[in-house]
């Protein structure tokens, strides 16, 4: 930096230099991925929380949470953020937590901030629910358009990698990975129609992606919110302490419940208003949405969100 500022006053007048420096540190900021909030769980599980909100120019399209769970031999990794430089980015955040490799990585769904890092995890296995694979394949490269719209950069280097092991729909199964004991959870669709949650009942410890978010609107824009009111409702049946969302800081069981009734209720005033014939744009001006209104992305996202469970109600009426 030193050696810069030399060759700034060598170069242009002295009343210029403030500028140019100032200059200087805004392309530099631009360039810097967020570091991850890390939160340690216990000796073995780790929560990297990224920033909260849409993809942007000053978050370089990372806003995504990542689980780190460490294992005899190595790292089983849950979601890997929007592009290959994310991807890299959280692989030096986890040598520095520990020095083994990453050999699992495991996707919770298929939208591209949680799937497009996997690029950085050549050597790992990578795991999905089946559907989630059929997705990544047909969608992948639509979500590395939508991070550049978004971020108005270049990902040269990101490509999307579907999974090499993947589970049917609907479905718990118990695995153990790296000595590790969890249940890989396959919901009726709801997020999105491939999601998969990872349940480590020693833990008590739910990595939920999507289908659980804090301090952020949730996005239906590829759910199926009936089902995913009832997925909300099975999740409090477990034994849980503590959940990794998809995207905000970590929750508790009462914060699980908070999501829950909300969404009941917004469905059920979608319903009522469906019912007496009105249109979604009429229904949202009789909701009350004063808990959404609290959290982040709120006119992104609850105009779509309303006019998606308009929409589910009236197909299903038929």
């Amino acid at each position: 930096m030193l050696w810069t500022v030399y060759r700034l006053f060598k170069k242009y007048p002295a009343f210029l230099v403030p500028l140019l420096m100032a200059q200087l540190a805004w392309a530099h900021a631009d360039q810097a991925i967020p570091k991850p909030n890390v939160k340690k769980i216990n000796d073995r599980v780790y929560a990297l929380l990224g920033p909260v909100g849409f993809p942007s120019k000053e978050n370089s399209g990372y806003m995504v949470n990542s689980a780190v769970l460490i294992g005899d031999k190595g790292v089983v990794l849950i979601d890997t953020g929007f592009s290959d430089k994310i991807g890299q980015h959280l692989k030096k955040t986890i040598a520095g937590i520990t020095a083994k490799p990453v050999t699992h990585v495991i996707n919770t769904h298929h939208h591209g901030d949680h799937i497009l890092g996997n690029t950085a995890f050549a050597d790992a296995e990578i795991i999905s629910s089946k559907k989630c694979r059929e997705l990544v394949e047909k969608q992948g490269y639509e979500w590395i358009g939508r991070l550049e719209n978004m971020t108005g950069k270049k990902y040269p280097d990101t490509r999307p990698v579907p999974a090499d092991t993947v589970y049917a729909a609907e479905s718990r199964t118990r695995v153990t990975l790296q000595g590790i004991d969890m249940e890989l959870w396959i919901p009726a669709g709801s997020h999105t129609p491939g999601d998969m949650m990872v349940y480590l009942p020693q833990d008590k410890l739910l990595v939920s992606g999507d289908i659980l978010v804090k301090k952020m609107i949730p996005s239906f824009v590829d759910a199926r919110v009936g089902s995913w009111i009832d997925t909300l409702a099975k999740i409090q049946e477990r034994d849980i302490d503590t959940v990794i969302p998809g995207h905000g800081p970590l929750m508790k069981m009462k914060d699980v419940k908070a999501m829950h009734q909300r969404m009941v209720k917004l469905y059920a005033g979608v319903e009522a208003g469906y019912q007496q014939g009105l249109m979604d744009s009429e229904i949202r001006k009789k909701l009350d949405l004063t808990e959404w209104k609290k959290m982040k992305e709120f006119e992104g996202l609850m105009g779509i969100n309303i006019n998606r469970t308009y929409l589910e109600i009236e197909r299903e009426s038929f």
